[in-house]
């Protein structure tokens, strides 16, 4: 991956590493209202949202999407770069689990 684009690096104001090992990289993200993410890469990935939201992905080679986030809720994400933004009035956090391949 390249290292603009590792979501770590690229989203300092949203990432912070919580397990890395040579299978997969846990990352704890949090969204407050109106933040962005800037241009970020992620591999194959899964999402867990821990509450309620609205954010904005915009990937790099295509339309933004608008995704209603519910507690709970188990996303699937291939391999993708984007920006996202927080939409809504709270705060978005969820789980990001990028598998290695």
């Amino acid at each position: 991956m390249d290292e603009i684009f590792d979501a770590l690096k690229a989203t300092p104001n949203v990432s912070k590493l919580i397990m890395e090992n040579d299978r997969v990289r846990v990352i704890d993200a949090r969204f407050k209202p109106g933040v962005k993410a800037a241009m970020h890469s992620h591999p194959d990935h899964v999402l867990y949202i821990f509450n309620d939201g609205k954010m904005k992905i915009t990937p790099s080679n295509g339309k933004p999407q608008t995704m209603d986030l519910k507690t709970g809720q188990v996303i699937w994400m291939d391999a993708t770069s984007h920006e996202a933004e927080n939409l809504g009035k709270t705060d978005v956090h969820m789980l990001v689990v990028e598998l290695k391949e």
